[in-house]
C-alpha cells in the first residue's frame, strides 16, 4: 500500500498527489546549503530557485528536481535601486526577484499556505523577503525556514 507521503514514480504522475510549491534563495556562501536542500526535495518537487552571485564566474551545473525552475542573479550586471547610480548591493537582486515572484504566485491565499519557504542567501535580503512575504503575502512566518544563526522570527 502506498502511503501519502511516499514519493515515486507513480505516485508523483498522479493527478491527485498533493503539490505544494517551494520558493527556494541562496547567494554564493549558500551554494553547499543549497545543494543539500535540493537533493533532499521529492522528485516531484515544483517551484523556484534564485540564486544572487557577484559575477558569472559562480554561475555552474546544479541539480534540482526537474520541476524547479533556477534562476542565477548576477548581482555585477544589475543595477542598485531604481534612480541611483548605484551598484545592485547583496540582497538586493534576491529581493527583487522575490517579490517579482510573489506578485505572480501568491496572489491567492490558497497559494501562500501551500508554499514552502526556504531562504539561504546573507541576512539582509532573508530579512528583507521574509518582512515582505509575512506583511504583503500573508505567508505563515512558519512556513518559512531561514537559517538559525540569524535568529529570524520563524519556525524551525
Amino acid at each position: 500500500m502506498i502511503t501519502q507521503n511516499e514519493h515515486n514514480e507513480t505516485v508523483c504522475r498522479s493527478s491527485r498527489h498533493t503539490r505544494v510549491q517551494h520558493l527556494i534563495t541562496a547567494d554564493e556562501s549558500s551554494l553547499v546549503d543549497l545543494e543539500t536542500l535540493l537533493v533532499t526535495l521529492p522528485i516531484c518537487s515544483t517551484g523556484r530557485v534564485f540564486i544572487e552571485v557577484p559575477d558569472e564566474s559562480w554561475i555552474g551545473p546544479l541539480r534540482a528536481p526537474a520541476r524547479m525552475t533556477v534562476t542565477w542573479l548576477d548581482r555585477s550586471r544589475r543595477a542598485g535601486a531604481p534612480g541611483t547610480a548605484r551598484s545592485c548591493a547583496p540582497g538586493e537582486a534576491l529581493t527583487r526577484a522575490v517579490t517579482g515572484w510573489a506578485g505572480e504566485m501568491l496572489c491567492e491565499a490558497e497559494a501562500a499556505a501551500h508554499t514552502r519557504v526556504f531562504l539561504l542567501g546573507g541576512y539582509l535580503g532573508t530579512a528583507d523577503i521574509v518582512d515582505e512575504l509575512t506583511s504583503a503575502y500573508d505567508v505563515d512566518a512558519a512556513s518559512i525556514h531561514t537559517p538559525e544563526r540569524f535568529g529570524l522570527a520563524t519556525a524551525r
